[in-house]
């Protein structure tokens, strides 16, 4: 970040494309390697301790990361503090909390219920306030100009895709593991290995392609091993047997990994560096969306005791979307 960053001001140069596309595969990678680590001790944590020490685990992670960042990363802010959009901020809350509690609680209340016609409307009513409030704000949360870029939306609509289709994956194919072959937590937990070696060793591969060739052959890899892993899930029934779902853990998982570095690449592509940094939190904001969406999609067919294949078929739908959208990302790097 060089002594001007230490200094309280942005870098003067933003790295280097294939620097930058690289750093985001490492990052994936140690994302995919969370992955290895989280599910197997989260089991053991709930089969030795009770499912509260999954929680308690958190308070010293967090605690070590606050005291990590405080020694090792250097400060860094832009030229001009923005002011905080509080509006923005609470209508946003609005639309993505109502959208998921409809996801969850659909099943139960029915999704024609005068409850459900009335989320539904406040859900539309809070989307429009919250275009409508950002289109006229002078430092807006999310800056609508950013959309009209082909290439930032299919960035944004791909990441909450991508993590849709992890989401769904782990919590069904867990939950089934547990309750319907009857495997203790940390078994189910180490069950999802595939996936989580899969997305750690493409994470980097996949940001060297996107170096070298751009983001668009990187996607379109990501989108097909989507669809391919959905798929496969899908055609096993409700009931797929241990290795279908190993194979179809580890399409998935590269599928996840080759997704990251080409969708933040595509993101932040021919932006200036003063946006490609709020470029680059709005696609990590839908990374989380998605996440939020993808654990109340697979709530709401546990909660509604529908068949597991329609989540499934969700996972190969995202992958299918995923491929479509890679054509607006560049054929190179940016």
């Amino acid at each position: 970040m060089g002594a001007r960053a230490r200094a309280g001001h942005a870098p003067a140069h933003p790295p280097p494309p294939r620097q930058r596309a690289r750093a985001i595969g490492v990052w994936a990678a140690v994302f995919g390697l969370s992955m290895a680590v989280g599910p197997t001790l989260g089991g053991a944590l709930v089969d030795w301790f009770g499912w509260r020490s999954v929680f308690w685990i958190v308070v010293p992670v967090v605690v070590l990361a606050l005291v990590l960042s405080a020694v090792f990363v250097p400060e860094s802010r832009a030229e001009r503090s923005r002011r905080i959009d509080g509006a923005g901020q609470l209508l946003l809350v609005l639309v993505v909390g109502g959208v998921i509690a409809l996801l969850i609680e659909g099943p139960r209340i029915g999704w024609s219920s005068p409850t459900a016609l009335g989320g539904y409307f406040g859900v539309v009513a809070a989307a429009g306030a919250f275009v409508w409030v950002e289109s006229r704000a002078a430092e807006p949360l999310i800056d609508p100009d950013l959309f009209r870029r082909a290439q930032f939306t299919a960035a944004v609509v791909g990441a909450v895709l991508v993590f849709v289709a992890l989401t769904t994956t782990l919590l069904l194919s867990t939950w089934h593991l547990q309750h319907t072959r009857g495997m203790s937590a940390v078994a189910a937990g180490a069950m999802t290995l595939p996936l989580a070696v899969a997305a750690t060793v493409c994470a980097p591969l996949s940001g060297i392609l996107v170096g070298r060739v751009g983001a668009r052959r990187p996607l379109l890899l990501a989108g097909g091993f989507l669809t391919a892993g959905g798929s496969v899930l899908a055609g096993a029934g409700g009931d797929p047997d241990l290795m279908t779902m190993s194979v179809a853990f580890a399409l998935i998982g590269t599928g996840f990994g080759f997704a990251n570095a080409p969708i933040t690449n595509t993101a932040v592509s021919g932006l200036p560096a003063a946006r490609a940094g709020v470029a680059g939190g709005i696609t990590s904001t839908a990374r989380q969306v998605g996440a939020a969406v993808g654990i109340a999609i697979a709530g709401g067919v546990i909660a509604g005791h529908g068949s597991m294949r329609i989540g499934w078929f969700v996972v190969a739908g995202c992958g299918v979307v995923v491929l479509a959208l890679a054509r607006l990302s560049p054929k190179k790097g940016a």
